[in-house]
């Protein structure tokens, strides 16, 4: 699998550390129900076929996390963009 970060270009799926998912979000540690939210936060996740949008990281290269949109069904790989910006690489 290659995956083409927006900064190094297309690279081996080698160079980069897979996080997981990119969807969930951290819960407020101060709200009344946190420790059933950080329990679903941590443990429940969704495993979907099809398109997913996953986060990865440049550990061999820019060293950047990166936002990957890719089909687990397939491994096939439709966007890229630097995590938490715009910036599309094709």
């Amino acid at each position: 699998m290659r995956i083409t970060c927006p900064y190094c270009g297309a690279r081996s799926s080698h160079e980069f550390a897979y996080l997981g998912d990119a969807a969930p979000t951290r819960p407020d540690p101060s709200a009344p129900d946190a420790a059933e939210a950080f329990h679903a936060y941590v443990y429940e996740r969704d495993n979907p076929a099809g398109p997913m949008d996953e986060l990865w990281y440049h550990s061999a290269g820019c060293r950047r996390w990166l936002k990957v949109t890719r089909d687990t069904r397939t491994h096939a790989i439709t966007a890229v963009a630097f995590a938490g910006t715009g910036e599309i690489a094709r």
